[in-house]
């Protein structure tokens, strides 16, 4: 029951990128049944690459708990890691990720690639995909219609 509480966290996380025209991604890192970092994308604000959800919820956790070490935390996002991010779940030894809608074009821990789980890897990361899916895909599916239709009305 915990898992689902945190990801409609994150889903709340993504309706704030959603309110600020940003691709409706958020997450949240939890350590010890506390949420110690929130983000959600915030690329096209900040004009950064780095403006990705589990990004800013970690760097926001590792100011809270002083060390970018997450030993024993979990995130929850809305939408699979893509490489960039997996890599940095991995650098900064997170224990679990939990995501929602998978990511066939840019996923880096199932979809495309599974980098959490690579052997070759010095740490892994135990990872669950699918929780609250559905939510978390439809979200992002109606904010891409709603880019293509202002895309045509333009036209």
């Amino acid at each position: 029951m915990d898992d689902i509480i945190y990801m409609k966290e994150a889903i709340k996380e993504a309706r704030r990128a959603l309110e600020c025209g940003e691709i409706p991604v958020g997450a949240v890192v939890v350590r010890g049944g506390e949420i110690i970092g929130r983000g959600h994308n915030v690329r096209s604000r900040d004009n950064s690459p780095f403006g990705h959800a589990e990004i800013a919820a970690m760097t926001e956790a590792a100011k809270k708990i002083n060390s970018w070490r997450f030993d024993g935390c979990s995130i929850y996002v809305t939408l699979e890691p893509c490489v960039m991010c997996s890599g940095a779940l991995v650098q900064c030894r997170m224990g679990w990720i939990v995501f929602g809608a998978k990511d066939p074009k840019a996923g880096g821990c199932r979809s495309l690639y599974e980098i959490p789980g690579d052997p070759r890897m010095y740490h892994r990361c135990a990872v669950t995909g699918g929780l609250l899916a559905t939510e978390c895909a439809e979200m992002l599916q109606k904010f891409f219609i709603e880019k293509r239709r202002a895309r045509a009305a333009k036209k």
